[in-house]
């Protein structure tokens, strides 16, 4: 599980395996029991699981806002 940054205690990652055939660029977030994930292109949330509307409005501002750095990292990991 390839962890991409750390941002107000969130956990920004990948999975090694990320299906067959492989799913379109995203990054996975968790902190605590919360756990989401958002495609980088468009930005958009994908599913979540513990997180209230508040938190998932910042979460997707900091994948927006860093959505670049995410999507060079995952074509360095995947290839």
């Amino acid at each position: 599980m390839p962890l991409v940054f750390r941002q107000n205690g969130f956990r920004f990652f990948f999975y090694s395996n990320e299906g067959s055939p492989r799913e379109a660029a995203h990054v996975h977030v968790r902190k605590g029991e919360g756990d989401a994930k958002f495609w980088l292109a468009p930005v958009a949330l994908a599913y979540s699981d513990g997180f209230d509307a508040r938190t998932l409005r910042l979460l997707e501002k900091i994948v927006q806002d860093r959505a670049a750095f995410i999507e060079r990292a995952w074509h360095e990991h995947f290839g």
